[in-house]
């Protein structure tokens, strides 16, 4: 049996090497490497099996690393990854201590610029290019972004700024009519129309309205296509785009036929393709309880609207989608819009339930102030994933929402400990709340199966004892509270320790705050977020306000970016789990 091409290959030069004729089997090896590991180590699958021939037709090309390529989100850039010298630790992709999911600059001169976060590609490439033209550098630079990042104000704010120059810059859109949901908006389906009628590209194109030098459509997976309209672009002067048809998921049926499942599929039959079963789990998603509870409100409630940039799945505002189609939003990966477009309604009477992950509510952050709090309108912002989120890593790591939000006029901070918090806040922010709330929830599962009771109206601002104590009060904010219960647990004096829900990281309860004060001399804060300026920071002012003279440890996440891992792996990191929980409560 001869060896395979790939084996032979560990970065773009030794591809160059081989025929143009045989990259074709190129291109079967890395789609069948990247089944192999992803079916056994998890990932993101669907958006790199599309992109195998566009990548392997960039590097056989342009000379990379000192021509300049840049991913836009990174979802696609496992091709990349295993061309570029990271074939032989692929396995570790995502793990503790392993390699990132997303191209980072710190881990190969390959990966030009650090993504995670959409739309930035053509900012980053543009930049780079009107460098390289200073500088007298000659060299191409390249953004490959997706027909769901491209129809992001970021990236059109870079086309109307790259138009206007002559900078050296290629843009390649990756069209394939899906993010990780379908692809929404009138751009999507302007670009429906050139793919299905081929209609007139030189009266009608908006890039070309833009000044860039327009080809394409061209088939993203007929590598002699795609190297021979590249070739011929690296000769063209000035701002380029090219228009790239791709099927996200090439090459496995089943991340064709289910290509919003097959995005990041989990564990799968790498023979079969199949989705392997889960293991059996009784207990709810949290972003299940927001889309199941929404829902009920919204029969009981009209003017209650669903609104998400571009995470219908994700956030489970697809349960409303599927009820009250005409009163959810999906606006694209467009947070800004999202947030200004919940506040428009806000002033009409609506009541907007404005769902964005954590770590994409900070793309948003002047609408959030400007828009909504300034004018102190009723916005509920349902902030999924705040906290650990996992083997994403730092660029979708939600630990920084309390420190940034805390500090906005007007704005209540609600962090639930459980699915029934979590299900009365939502419940209690559409009875007649006359100001914004932003509330937090995590990743992953709860711990009640039962959690779908009659709905209670929780008290603004009131936090609750969980357990009393004598010698040290522990204040906990979200669902962190079980790391406390469980290191409590193996405490032998019990009555040691007193544990505080606080609930509210604003406003704070100052009662409780106050007879905890008099009561303790030891007090630990423990919160999911960055400790700078977080909930233990809100706790240090308090105290020192009352002139508090005991001790007060602040736990959460250090001041330092935090990489990839599982969540349980990563609080022992942080310091955060039950374990070093009761290290410190016991030392």
């Amino acid at each position: 049996m001869s060896e395979s091409l790939l084996h032979t290959i560990e970065y773009p030069s030794d591809l160059r090497k081989i025929t143009v004729n045989n990259l074709p089997t190129v291109a079967k090896e890395l789609r069948d490497f990247i089944i192999d590991v992803v079916s056994t180590k998890e990932g993101h699958l669907g958006a790199s099996l599309g992109v195998i021939e566009l990548t392997i037709a960039l590097h056989y090309v342009f000379n990379t690393p000192e021509d300049l390529l840049v991913w836009d989100v990174g979802h696609q850039a496992y091709v990349h990854k295993i061309l570029t010298g990271r074939k032989n630790v692929f396995h570790t992709n995502r793990q503790l201590n392993g390699i990132s999911g997303f191209p980072k600059r710190s881990e190969s001169e390959y990966d030009t610029f650090g993504v995670g976060h959409s739309s930035t590609s053509i900012s980053a490439a543009l930049g780079m290019a009107i460098a390289s033209k200073l500088q007298g550098k000659n060299k191409h630079h390249i953004a490959v972004i997706g027909d769901a990042s491209i129809a992001s104000g970021m990236a059109f704010e870079a086309l109307n700024h790259g138009g206007d120059t002559n900078a050296n810059l290629l843009v390649i859109l990756n069209d394939n009519a899906i993010g990780i949901d379908p692809s929404v908006g009138a751009l999507k389906d302007y670009l429906t129309r050139i793919k299905s009628t081929r209609y007139d590209v030189e009266q009608h194109n908006i890039f070309e309205g833009l000044n860039f030098d327009y080809s394409g459509p061209i088939d993203g997976h007929n590598l002699e296509e795609l190297l021979r309209e590249l070739e011929r672009l690296k000769n063209v002067p000035g701002p380029k785009f090219l228009h790239v048809i791709t099927t996200k998921g090439k090459g496995l049926r089943q991340a064709e036929e289910n290509q919003v499942k097959y995005h990041a599929p989990g564990k799968f039959d790498k023979i079969s393709g199949d989705v392997l079963p889960k293991e059996k789990n009784e207990f709810t998603k949290f972003q299940d309880v927001f889309g199941k509870t929404i829902v009920e409100l919204a029969h009981k409630n009209k003017k209650i609207v669903g609104i998400t940039p571009a995470m219908l799945t994700g956030s489970s505002l697809k349960f409303m989608l599927e009820e009250f189609p005409e009163r959810t939003f999906d606006v694209g990966i467009a947070e800004q819009h999202a947030v200004t477009l919940a506040a428009g309604m806000a002033t009409e009477g609506l009541i907007p339930y404005c769902n964005i992950y954590s770590t994409f509510l900070q793309r948003s952050y002047d609408q959030v102030i400007h828009d909504v709090a300034l004018q102190n309108l009723p916005v509920i912002f349902c902030l999924d994933r705040a906290g650990l989120v996992g083997q994403d890593g730092a660029t979708h790591h939600g630990v920084f929402d309390i420190a940034y939000l805390r500090c906005i006029p007007n704005l209540i901070i609600f962090a639930p400990r459980n699915e029934i918090e979590l299900r009365n806040i939502l419940y209690t922010a559409q009875k007649e709340l006359k100001q914004p709330i932003a509330i937090r929830y995590p990743r992953g599962r709860g711990n009640i199966k039962n959690w779908q009771l009659p709905f209670n109206k929780i008290e603004i601002g009131k936090a609750t004892c969980l357990k009393e104590g004598n010698k040290i009060a522990i204040l906990s904010i979200g669902t962190i509270a079980k790391n406390v219960t469980e290191a409590v647990y193996n405490i032998k004096n019990k009555d040691l320790v007193a544990h505080y829900d606080m609930r509210f990281v604003k406003p704070l309860d100052i009662e409780i705050l106050k007879n905890i004060f008099k009561t303790f001399n030891r007090i630990i804060t423990i919160e999911d977020g960055c400790k700078n300026g977080g909930f233990g920071s809100a706790i240090l002012e308090i105290a020192s306000n009352y002139n508090y003279q005991g001790k007060i440890e602040v736990l959460g996440i250090p001041d330092n970016f935090i990489h990839h891992g599982t969540t349980e792996e990563l609080q022992l990191q942080c310091g955060i789990d039950p374990q070093s929980i009761l290290k410190l409560i016991t030392q």
